[in-house]
């Protein structure tokens, strides 16, 4: 595997998904393959779980870590080409992206999108650039339409929580303060069409995701229609695709409780990528009871880290 972006960069997501819960079980057994290698994560926007996690999955495989917070730390990056660069910008990316490729065996990048331009933004020029002139594997960290180790993490832990061999699992939409990017929720579903579970989205009328993300689920503006008998329901916000970044309000009476659960699923997991707003988009009483699997469903993220570097050594 020479890049991790999305899971149509992956040949057999079930057995990438075996894999990573059988280094769950054994995390140091691989450590050769990342003896005297280097992993780079740079980040262009904050992280807690995924600079943690891919660094933890990187030392578990024995490799050096570099991480550099490049929005603060580094030049400020040009990014467009046949331009005088005499404004505010120091260093084009053709340049920095080409060094940190002399200095890594994988380079992991994690840019958010600016939610103002969608075809920009759907071009994921930033990591794309990043991908051409480092010359090296790259994972995605988080970009502007996806986060694929999110993403297979949150299978992972579908895969080692389930009860029956074709699970429930609803996305739904939640309530926020503000617009916030389609990635998770984009990521998440592509996955989900793709693994063996019966997928249902829901969401306010006016949040409809890309089709190109969608495609196999049944997609409904019913919550509680969508959640029944659910046995996975995966919160998450997420602002308008057309019009692009748009949010609207009275949608309220989205964000999931208990009272909800009891009534129409009782034995539903539930789940968040975090960081979550607490009574806001997920109610605390669920986050600190019993139905939450949010702290297991993070921790997991090391292991869907170091499954994908895993495969990657595999291939230098």
């Amino acid at each position: 595997m020479k890049l991790f972006s999305s899971v149509n960069d992956v040949k057999d997501v079930p057995a990438l998904v075996a894999r990573a819960l059988q280094l769950k079980q054994n995390p140091y057994a691989h450590q050769h393959l990342g003896k005297n290698k280097t992993l780079s994560l740079v980040f262009l926007n904050p992280s807690l779980r995924t600079r943690m996690s891919t660094q933890k999955a990187a030392l578990n495989l024995g490799m050096n870590v570099i991480v550099l917070n490049i929005d603060k730390e580094g030049w400020a990056l040009e990014l467009r080409d046949n331009v005088i660069m005499n404004g505010t910008t120091v260093e084009h990316i053709r340049e920095a992206a080409g060094v940190m490729g002399e200095y890594s065996d994988i380079i992991g990048v994690r840019s958010f999108p600016g939610l103002k331009d969608r075809e920009e933004d759907y071009s994921e020029s930033i990591f794309n650039k990043f991908v051409e002139f480092c010359k090296v594997p790259v994972v995605s960290l988080e970009s502007a339409t996806r986060h694929p180790l999110q993403s297979l993490a949150d299978l992972v832990t579908i895969e080692e929580l389930k009860t029956k061999a074709r699970p429930k699992v609803v996305l739904t939409w939640a309530p926020h303060i503000k617009a916030l990017p389609q990635a998770v929720p984009n990521s998440f579903a592509e996955w989900m069409c793709k693994a063996d579970v019966d997928f249902t989205i829901a969401h306010p009328a006016g949040y409809e995701l890309c089709a190109d993300f969608t495609n196999g689920a049944t997609i409904t503006h019913n919550q509680d229609e969508a959640i029944k008998d659910a046995d996975f329901i995966y919160v998450k916000n997420w602002s308008a695709y057309e019009p692009y970044g748009a949010v609207t309000g009275g949608n309220e009476g989205w964000m999931l409780t208990n009272a909800k659960l009891d009534a129409v699923a009782p034995n539903a997991k539930v789940m968040h990528c975090l960081p979550v707003r607490r009574d806001l988009e997920l109610s605390s009483e669920i986050l600190d009871g019993p139905k939450s699997v949010v702290i297991h469903e993070a921790g997991n993220r090391v292991w869907a880290a170091q499954a994908v570097l895993k495969q990657m050594l595999e291939t230098l």
